[in-house]
């Protein structure tokens, strides 16, 4: 998960419901000729991806009919490991599956520098790419490198991350309302298994204040537990039920972890009824766990929530103080990156078994509707996690139990 500054919002219509996303992107006009043999490949779509990378063969075709480069620019290296540690080398690794040339495809990092995002977009435009797939660190650089690339003919694909500026718009990520849904059925799930009675509910959000993904986040896990998309909610909203009450939702400015603990130990102190917590992610998890061991709170009392599969999530799920963690394959993501890039360098346009939502600027906000390519997280537990991350390498067995011990990992499956 990334944090960044926001000054528009985007709402994303999926089969998942609705997620709130970006775009960025060039005009419409071809990279090159593609070679009338050269077809997008039957069957090609969002599901096609795994932990082979086998379907980038299905793209050689259309990587020899294509024309100009494709520039990648990704972040920072602060924000997440992620792009260093799994997106660069998986963008490399499908670049190369799907046939490319070592000069036909360039990856960059922005180093959390807008100038330097921008003018990486620049140099790669001016050294022969015709589509960029880049992370924006914020809307205002994402805009500029959207005009400037719509202004010399070439397409965008904004990665993950929102851009809300432009036409003809491709965007790939994960379905964000999904992970909500999945953060919020893990939540009522955990209470049952937890033997939580009569729940006092505590949330605390993501940056809503900067990232719009963490109101996806929200409508998603709101629309589970309380019957609706808004966020945050007022306190004492019901379940549909009546079993469950909402104590407070707060949104925690800019993801900043120290202050989510901060919001929730002021909450816990005048709210001690709080007996069961949702939270946007793993970081938040743990900065309410710390709370909790504090005040003496042992596993399986209190549940907490989180994702992006991190090692300290996956620990607390293990010691019992998390009840799972929503996990996104990078490989999955950087895969349909490149699929889409290869299909627009080839000048035809991506089937609409990759382009499987839309991303549309919110009531009041100009903009207009455009495609989007959502992929499918998961939920991990215990029961899963040695079939997930740790299969994937995402979170390594070694380093895992080291931190818990080896009877742990060895109870639940992990070697």
């Amino acid at each position: 998960m990334r944090f960044w500054k926001l000054r528009s919002l985007s709402l994303v219509a999926a089969a998942g419901g609705i997620a709130i996303v970006a775009a960025a992107c060039g005009n419409s006009t071809g990279n090159g000729s593609a070679s009338a043999s050269a077809t997008v490949p039957s069957g090609l779509s969002v599901t096609s991806f795994d932990s082979s990378f086998s379907a980038m063969g299905q793209l050689k075709s259309l990587v020899s009919a294509g024309s100009g480069k494709v520039g990648v620019i990704l972040p920072d290296t602060t924000s997440s490991t992620r792009y260093v540690n799994f997106d660069q080398p998986y963008l490399e690794k499908a670049f190369q599956q799907a046939g490319y040339a070592s000069g036909d495809y360039k990856i960059d990092n922005a180093q959390g520098v807008d100038a330097t995002e921008l003018s990486l977009a620049q140099a790669d435009i001016t050294a022969g790419a015709k589509v960029l797939v880049f992370d924006p660190l914020d809307s205002t650089v994402g805009s500029q490198i959207q005009q400037y690339a719509q202004s010399h003919g070439v397409k965008t694909i904004s990665y993950d991350r929102a851009t809300f500026t432009g036409s003809n718009v491709y965007y790939v990520s994960f379905d964000n309302v999904q992970v909500g849904k999945l953060i919020g059925q893990g939540f009522k799930d955990c209470l049952t298994a937890w033997n939580v009675s009569n729940p006092k509910v505590f949330e605390l959000d993501g940056g809503q204040d900067t990232d719009p993904n963490a109101v996806s986040f929200a409508q998603g896990y709101n629309s589970v537990i309380w019957g609706t998309q808004t966020t945050p909610l007022p306190a004492g909203t019901k379940s549909a039920d009546g079993t469950l009450t909402l104590v407070q939702e707060k949104i925690t400015p800019g993801w900043v972890n120290a202050q989510g603990q901060a919001i929730f130990q002021q909450q816990y102190t005048a709210n001690p009824s709080i007996n069961a917590t949702v939270e946007a992610n793993d970081g938040l998890g743990n900065a309410v766990i710390t709370v909790l061991k504090n005040k003496g709170v042992g596993p399986k009392k209190i549940p907490t929530t989180g994702q992006d599969a991190t090692l300290q999530g996956m620990q607390n799920i293990l010691q019992g103080f998390q009840c799972g963690s929503v996990y996104k394959a990078v490989y999955l993501e950087a895969q349909d990156a490149v699929a889409i890039a290869t299909i627009l360098r080839a000048g035809q346009t991506p089937p609409s078994s990759l382009l499987n939502g839309q991303t549309s600027p919110p009531s009041g906000v100009s903009g207009s509707t455009q495609p989007a390519s959502l992929l499918t997280p998961k939920w991990v537990t215990t029961q899963n996690m040695e079939s997930t991350v740790i299969k994937d390498g995402f979170v390594k067995a070694s380093d895992l139990c080291t931190a818990v011990g080896q009877s742990v990992c060895s109870a639940n499956g992990i070697s």
